[in-house]
C-alpha cells in the first residue's frame, strides 16, 4: 500500500499531499505521515507548507470503520493522534497553507481551522463540522478551535447543528479565507505560500505563539 501523504519540496515550500485512495480519513497512518512532512520541512529548510488533498477532497475525517469498530484503544489512538496534530499545526513555526481541493468535513474541517491560510477551490463541495450530524460528540479542542476561527455568530450553526458550507459561504463563516477558480486554484496556492514564505521567519513564529497560546491554554485547562 504507498504512503498517504507524498511530500515535495521546491522554491522553499513543502508540499504534503494527502490521497489514501480513499476518503483521505484521518486514521492514525495518515497524522503520521502529516507529522513526518512536517518533521522533513522543517529540517530541510522549508519556509512554508501547503498540506492538500486529490481533487474533490481534502479529507473525510477520522476513520469511521475505526470509530465504529471495538478496538477501544485504536479509536483512543486516532483521537490523540488527531488532536495533537491540530494542536502542532495550529502553533507551527512554518506558515501552514491548506489547498482545499473538495470536501472538507468533520477531522477534515478541523484541519482548517489550524492553518494560516485556506483556499478553497469552486465547486459542489461541502465544508464543516457534521459530528452531531453523525453521531458524534466533537472534541473540547476541536470546539475551542471553531470558537477561536468561526464567526462568532455561526459558531452554534456550525458547531451544535452540523450545518455544512459550499465554499462560498464557508469563506464568509471562516472555514475558508479564499476561494478560486479551478483554473486559477493552484497559482493562488503558490501566491499564498510564497507570500509567508517571505515573511521574517522569526517574527513570524512569535507572533502566531503569542496569538495563539492562549487557546491551547484554555483547551489544556479543560483538560482535552
Amino acid at each position: 500500500m504507498s504512503a498517504p501523504v507524498t511530500y515535495s519540496l521546491a522554491d522553499g515550500i513543502a508540499t504534503l499531499r494527502m490521497d489514501d485512495g480513499k476518503a483521505n480519513a484521518m486514521a492514525p497512518a495518515m497524522s503520521a505521515a502529516l507529522n513526518a512532512g512536517l518533521d522533513r520541512a522543517a529540517a530541510e529548510g522549508a519556509r512554508a507548507v501547503v498540506i492538500r488533498g486529490r481533487p474533490g477532497l481534502l479529507s473525510g475525517g477520522f476513520d469511521l470503520k475505526i470509530i465504529r469498530g471495538e478496538d477501544e484503544a485504536l479509536k483512543a489512538k486516532m483521537r490523540e493522534d488527531g488532536m495533537a496534530l491540530l494542536k502542532r499545526l495550529y502553533l507551527s513555526p512554518l506558515p501552514i497553507v491548506f489547498a482545499v481541493t473538495g470536501h472538507a468535513v468533520a477531522m477534515g474541517a478541523l484541519l482548517l481551522l489550524a492553518g494560516d491560510v485556506r483556499i478553497g477551490t469552486e465547486g459542489d463541495f461541502r465544508i464543516g463540522l457534521n459530528e452531531v450530524g453523525i453521531g458524534l460528540s466533537l472534541p473540547i479542542a476541536g470546539i475551542e478551535l471553531a470558537r477561536d476561527r468561526l464567526l462568532p455568530a455561526e459558531l452554534s450553526r456550525a458547531v451544535i447543528n452540523a450545518r455544512l458550507y459550499r465554499p462560498d459561504e464557508a469563506a464568509s463563516v471562516g472555514y475558508l479565507d479564499q476561494v478560486a477558480k479551478p483554473d486559477a486554484f493552484d497559482e493562488r496556492v503558490r501566491q499564498a505560500a510564497a507570500g509567508l514564505a517571505d515573511l521574517d521567519a522569526a517574527a513570524f513564529a512569535e507572533t502566531k505563539r503569542r496569538l495563539r497560546q492562549p487557546t491551547l491554554d484554555r483547551i489544556a485547562a479543560l483538560g482535552a
